[in-house]
């Protein structure tokens, strides 16, 4: 894939762990997220895991764990796992650290229209909506 092009959505909200355990930060967006796909015909949600870039070894021991770990096939389509220097990355993106997800709505040309850092929050959803 090619990302932002190759997204779905018009407008396509971005959860991007550093960390396993970050897994509850971004399922705390998940009734919100899941109540704005329906509410706006043109959204779309993933989850982008980003993993700093190894060996084919490695990469195939990471998706195999992912599959196992993540039974529902739709929550899989929607997961992008991102092999990659974290570094580099989040200097291109200006994501500070790796202690919290980032939550990011982007169109398909890459233009950012909100971003959050952290788990679900009554005011990061009143400035997404």
């Amino acid at each position: 894939m090619t990302l932002p092009r190759d997204f779905q959505g018009k407008f396509n909200l971005l959860f991007v762990p550093f960390e396993q355990w970050q897994q509850a930060e971004v399922d705390s967006w998940g009734a919100l997220v899941e109540e704005l796909e329906k509410q706006f015909d043109g959204l779309r949600y993933y989850e982008l895991p980003t993993i700093q870039s190894r060996n084919t070894f490695y990469k195939m021991f990471i998706n195999e764990g992912m599959r196992a770990g993540i039974p529902n096939p739709k929550t899989r389509e929607r997961t992008i796992t991102l092999y990659l220097d974290k570094s580099d990355f989040r200097a291109a993106l200006d994501m500070k650290d790796e202690e919290h997800i980032y939550v990011l709505l982007v169109d398909r040309q890459g233009n950012e229209f909100f971003r959050a850092r952290g788990p679900y929050s009554r005011e990061g959803e009143a400035a997404l909506r």
